[in-house]
């Protein structure tokens, strides 16, 4: 997927690619700019107590950092959703700085969908997505299995790249 080219990481993506990227860029924008809700576990996994043992010190930690924290993911996402192309496949050029908040967005789309799939640490993916397709290949969770291990391999390739960037 990803590769070195020049001081840039190169990557040429399918029309249905562009769409699936950009869905989920979109979902992330709009989960966290929707009035965002705390008690929803995917937000808890974005924004985690930095003192899970203490609320009132983590309530005041996110008084003042989490609106910045909100922004940068935000513009993260938007990373993506600038350097697709607007319709069709296309190629795209990311240089180090944005190579590394795509690497962030993916990240960030990672941990949400994961929590909404119940994707452990300890989880096989492949014999979780066997198992969906068995249960029901035409199912929405084998859909978002897919787009999950889809991201992972684009994150990898994105890591792989970017090390040679400098």
């Amino acid at each position: 997927m990803f590769r070195r080219s020049g001081g840039q990481c190169v990557a040429t993506f399918a029309h249905d690619e562009v769409r699936v990227l950009r869905k989920v860029a979109a979902e992330v924008v709009g989960l966290l700019t929707d009035g965002m809700d705390h008690t929803d576990p995917v937000v808890g996994r974005l924004f985690p107590d930095i003192y899970p043992d203490r609320p009132e010190d983590s309530s005041e930690f996110r008084l003042y950092t989490e609106g910045d924290l909100k922004t940068a993911k935000i513009d993260q996402a938007g990373a993506i959703l600038a350097a697709l192309p607007d319709e069709g496949e296309g190629e795209v050029r990311l240089d180090g700085e944005a190579a590394e908040a795509w690497l962030r967005a993916i990240n960030d789309a990672r941990l949400a969908m994961g929590t909404r799939l119940d994707i452990q640490a300890d989880t096989d993916l492949a014999e979780e997505l066997d198992d969906a397709v068995l249960e029901d290949p035409g199912s929405s969770r084998v859909f978002q299995l897919s787009v999950y291990a889809y991201l992972g391999y684009l994150q990898e390739s994105l890591l792989n790249a970017l090390p040679e960037i400098e």
